[in-house]
């Protein structure tokens, strides 16, 4: 049996679902998932029941992005880690980098910051987010970090 409406909107939950990594979003789309193969259970022709398999592959599917979504999350963590440490590295080095407005920076990183968008890098005083900086330098002996 087939609930067209029904398909396509749980069709329609598994793309979107890979790409978020918010945790009450997953738990709205479990229950959604859920309360969908319900409703088809209970709502199918008694004199044209639907195939167990169909259900059994919905499922299979679901666990299957659920486990997706888990590598993505520690993927995350991974990269952040990568970037944590990397960006711990660059103290005491001279960096450049070019601000968004076209002007250019440069300076010997005394510290580090970790913010929600990334490493900051301290420079003088200035912030300057990572993904900003476009050469590393090892410093001159007359620099040291303060």
């Amino acid at each position: 049996m087939s609930i067209p409406a029904t398909e396509a909107v749980s069709a329609g939950m598994f793309g979107p679902a890979t790409t978020s990594t918010s945790t009450p979003t997953t738990a709205a789309d479990k229950d959604m998932f859920l309360q969908l193969m319900v409703a088809q259970m209970r709502y199918q022709d008694p004199l044209n029941p639907a195939d167990s398999g169909e259900f059994l592959a919905q499922t299979a599917q679901f666990t299957a992005l659920e486990k997706m979504q888990a590598v993505a999350d520690q993927t995350a963590l991974l990269l952040s880690s990568q970037m944590a440490f990397g960006a711990a590295g660059l103290v005491g080095r001279e960096v450049a980098w070019t601000n968004p407005d076209g002007t250019a920076g440069s300076g010997l990183v005394s510290g580090v910051v970790f913010g929600a968008q990334g490493p900051v890098l301290d420079v003088g005083g200035t912030e300057v987010p990572l993904a900003l900086v476009s050469s590393v330098t090892a410093a001159t002996s007359g620099d040291t970090p303060s």
